[in-house]
């Protein structure tokens, strides 16, 4: 039952909240015991130490509570329109992005896009971006030179999961 609790969470976070009438404020949070309660009423179980397990067990932290434990946000991937509030920050020389084989002749024609996203997201490592490119197909793994991309003026931001956020990437920048 968890798996699907996060994964509605992942989705009222990432891109509906009015699904279970919530609002997010401008940086995402949302209140917990506002989350819970809305949760509940549908019928789910959920409780603080349930979502504090399903924030310290996702795979890829994609939720990030507060200091104060009051407040819970998807750490990255949204479409709605919020500002994570994150300080641009100097990528690593490589980064990596996984998409499907079916996708590599439009990214490497036109770039890769945010598409419905606010962000393009970019990986640490090839084996997190093989992951992430399977998951619709049979996968490739791009090489982002973001040493070059940053001194060109990019900018980049840390998500709290790891995970390097920009607006998009020129195909000028992108290798297999």
């Amino acid at each position: 039952m968890t798996k699907e609790i996060s994964k509605l969470l992942s989705y009222v976070l990432r891109h509906d909240p009015a699904h279970l009438d919530l609002t997010l404020d401008a940086n995402g949070w949302v209140r917990v015991d506002v989350l819970i309660a809305r949760i509940q009423a549908t019928g789910v179980h959920l409780d603080r130490p349930i979502l504090q397990r399903i924030v310290a067990d996702s795979d890829k932290q994609r939720f990030t509570l507060s200091d104060d434990g009051l407040r819970i946000r998807a750490a990255q991937g949204h479409s709605v329109k919020i500002d994570l509030a994150l300080d641009p920050s100097a990528p690593p020389p490589l980064l990596f992005h996984g998409t499907a084989k079916a996708n590599l002749d439009a990214i490497l024609s036109e770039g890769l896009k945010p598409g419905q996203r606010r962000h393009v997201h970019l990986s640490l490592d090839k084996e997190t971006a093989l992951k992430v490119g399977g998951r619709h197909g049979k996968p490739v793994v791009l090489h982002v030179d973001a040493a070059k991309m940053s001194a060109d003026g990019f900018v980049f931001w840390q998500a709290e999961n790891g995970v390097w956020l920009t607006d998009g990437v020129p195909a000028a920048y992108l290798s297999q």
